[in-house]
């Protein structure tokens, strides 16, 4: 019985960190290239290569060392990379107009 519970766990564990890296790697791909120029990150390839590495393990490898390798890949992406991306890439909303500002739409003093 506490095998059972252990394989389950394990198996929630592996596909957490596979839908982890998907996600990561999906991201990765959606940034523009000179995103990752302005940020002053390593370039779009590099993202995608050792994402997609690690989506390959996670599907392929059942091994959990190079899996956790994976995991940290995904992890650094998610904390350091994106949030640059995103502070340097335009939103893609839809919530406004080229003329708002910071604070609101620009009204033109009225």
């Amino acid at each position: 019985m506490l095998m059972q519970g252990f394989a389950g766990f394990m198996w929630l564990l592996y596909l957490a960190m596979l839908a982890m890296a998907v996600v990561a790697f999906v991201m990765a791909a959606l940034f523009r290239e000179d995103a990752y120029r302005a940020a002053d990150k390593q370039n779009k390839g590099f993202w995608l290569i050792i994402l997609g590495i690690a989506v390959a393990v996670n599907l392929l490898v059942p091994i959990l060392f190079l899996q956790l390798a994976g995991l940290v890949a995904s992890i650094v992406f998610f904390v350091d990379a994106r949030p640059a991306l995103q502070q340097v890439s335009p939103r893609r909303r839809g919530r406004g107009s080229s003329s708002d500002g910071p604070y609101g739409p620009w009204n033109g003093g009225r």
